[in-house]
């Protein structure tokens, strides 16, 4: 609920503090008096769009604060948790306008931007008149006021959810498809690709392998030799048998060294262990050394083919077999996609009918609120003089989206054979008013503690049809705040609260303000509606009457 707002230095305010209580608060002021102004002052604090100039002429800035009371549930609680901003019983607002147009807004003496602000605006305050492009004239709200009157949020929810699966399952397909589109368009170099890699069969490191064979194969001839007479040098006819004939001899010589000669022995024992390893190694490599003749040419053939097909692919020696591996994947992807995608497309369709399920139920439901919708502005329309009028809520098929595929607008008839067209084509401005009202009174029903602000919108009717309008604004605020702008005394008379918007010449300055009135004060002020500038005791009069119903 509204609580109060605080204006400074805004257009002709200099410095305004209106505190708004529960039920109908009424505005009156003679046309000019700057009763917009209070609207402007709002939208501004709001975020919303309005006057690109609001600061008054001769300071530096304008500022205004608005204040609400939130319950522990109210929706704006939710805009300022996902603002991170704190939770509060008591939400302040406050925006500065300077003279060269910036702007700056604050929540609870926090420093946040436009969007919040009117995202929060959204749970605080409804704004409706009969130029209101933002209430319930915008067909395009229309579906969400009928689904809001119908309690349809969960199944609302719920085929919201079924469109997301839909969706989710629709990309994953088009996805698949586009992937194996690609890889089709490369199919034939896969298949020659990965048969040249299967005929090589290239293994990691095998390059590096080739390679040093290929170079030992090379050097093989002056290798044999040199190793040979190594071979030879370490022979019975060299080392071997020099060091046999010392063992020999040393061990001859032990028996009277009186084991002096032990280490020595033990030393040359290992010694021809050692030269026995030697010789193993030195013969095998001999023996390595002998390979077929063509052996050379196969290595090499094998060895430059393998580099061949790596400079191909542009990728290294051994990284040839991963890119086998990698091509093997994507003709496996092709062969098998067919039935990944046929797979793909039954869930689509799964999925599609469970939203079609979902969209079908919350159309049932649609149609259903739409007919009491209908029944209830019938009953609504007669106590306002428009009981021949004809309110119809039209539901269409459009295209499929994540709210259904309903497209919802309402239409009025004002007599009955006329024809039926949208609010804000067939009805006049009085007329108009009156169905905006009925309408908010129907969609209202199981509403509390929301503020709304209707803005003349009993222009044009008077007498019986005004008093008619002012009781159901009256009703409307039972379990609302409703403040109402308003040029008729049968209105204001309904009023549980009332102020009077003066326009005030001191000093060659024009300023506005704000009177709360007390019981006299509104006799005269309803009298004044009433007579005009003079105001005369039989004015008086109707206006006691009209105050005591």
């Amino acid at each position: 609920m509204l609580r109060g707002l605080d204006i400074r230095d805004m257009l002709i305010i200099d410095r305004l503090e209106l505190e708004f209580q529960p039920g109908l608060n009424v505005l009156t002021g003679e046309t000019g008096a700057g009763k917009s102004i209070l609207l402007d002052a709002l939208g501004f604090v709001l975020g919303w769009r309005g006057r690109a100039e609001l600061v008054r002429a001769g300071a530096d800035q304008g500022e205004v604060t608005a204040w609400f009371d939130l319950s522990a549930d109210h929706p704006a609680q939710a805009v300022l948790e996902d603002a991170g901003l704190t939770r509060s019983d008591e939400l302040i607002l406050r925006r500065v306008n300077t003279r060269d147009g910036r702007k700056t807004a604050y929540v609870n003496d926090r420093r946040t931007s436009g969007d919040v602000l009117r995202a929060l605006s959204d749970t605080l305050i409804e704004l409706h008149g009969q130029h209101d492009d933002r209430g319930l004239l915008n067909a395009r709200g229309h579906r969400a006021l009928l689904d809001s009157f119908a309690g349809n949020s969960a199944m609302l929810e719920a085929v919201r959810a079924a469109w997301r699966s839909m969706s989710d399952a629709q990309k994953r397909l088009h996805m698949a498809e586009a992937k194996l589109d690609e890889v089709r368009a490369e199919e034939d170099f896969l298949r020659h690709a990965v048969g040249e890699l299967d005929q090589i069969d290239p293994q990691p490191g095998e390059e590096g392998t080739l390679d040093a064979r290929r170079r030992l194969m090379q050097g093989a001839e002056r290798l044999r030799e040199d190793v040979g007479k190594a071979l030879a040098a370490l022979g019975s006819n060299g080392a071997e048998g020099l060091m046999t004939d010392a063992s020999r001899w040393l061990g001859d010589a032990s028996d009277k060294a009186e084991g002096a000669l032990d280490t020595a022995l033990a030393a040359l024992e290992r010694a021809m262990v050692e030269l026995g390893e030697a010789q193993q190694g030195v013969e095998q490599f001999l023996n390595d050394l002998t390979f077929n003749p063509h052996e050379l040419e196969e290595t090499e053939e094998r060895l430059f083919a393998i580099r061949a097909m790596a400079r191909k692919h542009g990728v290294l020696p051994d990284e040839l077999s991963e890119l086998a591996n990698d091509l093997r994947e994507k003709l496996a992807a092709l062969d098998g996609g067919a039935a990944d995608i046929e797979a793909l497309s039954n869930a689509v369709s799964s999925a599609q009918d469970a939203y079609d399920r979902a969209a079908l139920q919350l159309s049932k439901a649609r149609q259903t609120a739409a007919r009491n919708l209908d029944q209830a502005m019938g009953a609504e329309l007669a106590p306002l003089k428009m009981e021949r009028a004809v309110f119809a809520t039209q539901i269409t098929k459009g295209d499929p989206g994540p709210e259904g595929y309903d497209q919802v607008a309402f239409s009025v008839a004002t007599n009955p054979g006329a024809p039926a067209g949208p609010l804000n084509k067939i009805a006049s401005g009085g007329e108009l008013s009156r169905f905006l009202l009925a309408l908010k009174v129907c969609l209202t029903q199981e509403t509390r503690g929301l503020t709304m602000i209707f803005d003349e919108i009993d222009r044009g009717v008077g007498g019986a049809t005004a008093d008619a309008v002012g009781r159901r604004l009256a009703s409307l605020a039972e379990n609302s705040q409703v403040l109402v702008v308003t040029h008729s005394p049968q209105v204001a008379a309904l009023g549980g609260h009332h102020w009077r918007v003066e326009k005030r010449v001191q000093d060659d300055m024009t300023t506005s303000t704000v009177l709360h009135l007390g019981p006299q004060d509104r006799i005269d002020e309803i009298a004044r509606m009433l007579s005009g500038d003079t105001i005369t005791d039989e004015a008086r009069g109707a206006a006691r009457a009209l105050l005591a119903g």
